[in-house]
């Protein structure tokens, strides 16, 4: 698939002027030379002296003056007209009316900087207008069919089931600048583009985006999301190259499939949860340097100047309570899943703030929540630079990985860090070890090979609670004499003698090998 490119501005002036019908004129530019590059709307032919109540900005007035020579008066307020109908410039042809261009319409032309041009010889003003509107009707009709081909295009990713990330992509490729989009309060929920540009755009992105839009005339090019229920976000087209009316349409068919595909639910997820999401993934991934990823986070809401980063692992819980839960405790931070088990925190607090007591805040409030099953927050050492963050958010999934199968089991501290996870996280690094693989199905091999009696997960528990029968019992919902046989059924499987601490040492490793290698 081509890159599109985005048609040539409209016509301004200075082109208008380099037409090879208007040279034949030979124009001359007496005052607004500065503002040769406004847009030519449309090309006006006009002998009346209140001209510019009839405009509506953008023409460019044809003119002998023929009404107006002899008044200065009305030359000057002529001129005046046009500036306030936002003409792009007036071309007096001289003849017998002016011979000479008048200095009272040049002095407030140039005072206003409105471009005035003057032609030296006779030129048929209906050959220039025949040829401007032909062009601009042309570009007119380019317009159109491109905003057409963009929305079957949309229309059809949207109806295939596309994620935002795709139409997102194929919106970039059609405008040929980076595309952005936020919520209201100018939060990055998405953006496409390339890459070295997104990230400049990025970098300074709250006093940016407070700009956008004010002048489409510099590229930048706002479409509102949202409808009759109110808006609730913004596309941006960031320094689009084409002439802004394009511009707009294709960012009105671009937010008319954005507004469409939220409307869809193509995702349980929410687009602030799919933007986190891929952030955090990035993070963690290490793909991409951390320095790379800064623009990003602080779009994304992210107060990342002189902040204290914890990086946090909740298993047991999805993306959306736990922003709750962020927002409840008033805590800056970012939450995005990594699995259907695991999600990632990322907490951002000011450096005077006490990250240890804030974290265990926050994992307390968490486990309040209501759930339907165990909670397990794994937690890194805090970090005060964004370069090390990568690092500790895989870490503390290091770390909850190491304790979220036998989490009912053990007794975790409300904030489990590396120091906590002792031999069980020494295991999860070596769990791909050929050696150790082999040792786990030596030891385990006359459990695993008839698995049906469902003796292994009481095997799992005796040992991750010291071997506490009343415990596991508990746990496993069984009396004291079931679970009794259950170990003794055990032993004879496996001919190993579980009051020896040796030999129920040697099976706890194996155990905890064969979990990591299955998780």
């Amino acid at each position: 698939m081509t890159t599109w490119e985005p048609p040539a501005p409209a016509l301004s002036v200075r082109q208008v002027l380099a037409l090879e019908r208007v040279l034949a004129g030979q124009p001359e530019v007496v005052a607004g030379a500065g503002r040769l590059d406004r847009p030519v709307r449309w090309v006006h032919v006009a002998e009346a002296a209140d001209v510019g109540v009839m405009l509506s900005g953008g023409e460019m007035v044809l003119t002998t003056g023929v009404l107006l020579a002899g008044d200065e008066d009305k030359q000057a307020e002529y001129v005046r007209s046009l500036h306030r109908a936002e003409a792009s410039a007036v071309v007096l042809g001289l003849g017998r009316a002016f011979p000479s261009p008048p200095e009272a319409m040049r002095r407030v032309a140039e005072r206003c900087q409105l471009p005035l041009v003057v032609l030296h010889r006779p030129f048929p003003f209906a050959q220039l207008t025949e040829e401007v509107q032909s062009r601009l009707v042309r570009r007119k009709f380019a317009a159109v069919s491109l905003s057409e081909a963009v929305r079957t295009e949309l229309t059809a990713l949207i109806t295939g089931g596309a994620p935002l990330q795709r139409l997102l992509d194929e919106i970039a490729r059609h405008s040929g600048c980076p595309v952005v989009v936020t919520n209201l309060a100018h939060r990055v929920l998405g953006t496409a583009g390339e890459r070295p540009a997104v990230d400049d755009v990025l970098r300074d992105w709250e006093r940016i985006a407070r700009q956008a839009g004010r002048s489409e005339g510099d590229g930048w090019i706002r479409a509102e999301l949202g409808g009759r229920g109110g808006h609730w976000g913004r596309l941006v087209l960031c320094g689009y190259r084409g002439d802004t009316e394009t511009g707009r349409l294709l960012a009105d068919r671009a937010a008319e499939a954005l507004v469409l595909h939220r409307m869809l639910g193509g995702t349980d997820c929410s687009w602030e949860e799919q933007s986190a999401s891929s952030l955090v993934t990035d993070l963690v991934g290490g793909a991409v340097p951390a320095r790379h990823l800064l623009p990003r986070a602080r779009a994304a809401g992210l107060p990342v100047t002189r902040r204290t980063f914890v990086p946090l692992v909740v298993h047991g819980r999805r993306a959306a309570p736990l922003d709750r839960v962020l927002r409840l405790l008033g805590l800056p931070g970012v939450a995005g899943e990594l699995s259907d088990t695991a999600t990632a925190v990322l907490l951002s607090l000011a450096r005077d703030q006490d990250a240890e007591a804030l974290t265990a805040h926050f994992a307390a409030r968490l486990r309040a929540e209501p759930a339907d099953g165990p909670v397990v927050v794994a937690a890194a050492g805090a970090r005060t630079s964004f370069d090390d963050v990568p690092a500790g958010l895989r870490e503390a999934r290091h770390v909850a990985d190491a304790v979220a199968d036998s989490a009912a089991a053990l007794d975790l501290p409300p904030v489990v860090r590396l120091r906590d996870v002792h031999l069980r996280g020494l295991i999860r690094l070596l769990r791909d070890e050929p050696q150790v693989q082999s040792f786990a199905e030596r030891e385990l091999a006359g459990l695993l090979c008839d698995p049906g009696e469902d003796l292994l997960p009481v095997l799992r528990t005796y040992l991750a609670t010291g071997r506490n029968k009343s415990r596991t019992a508990q746990l496993h919902h069984v009396s004291r004499p079931a679970l009794y046989r259950r170990l003794e059924a055990i032993q004879i499987r496996l001919g190993v003698d579980l009051d020896d601490f040796e030999q129920a040492a040697s099976l706890h490793i194996a155990l905890l090998a064969h979990d990591a290698q299955h998780h």
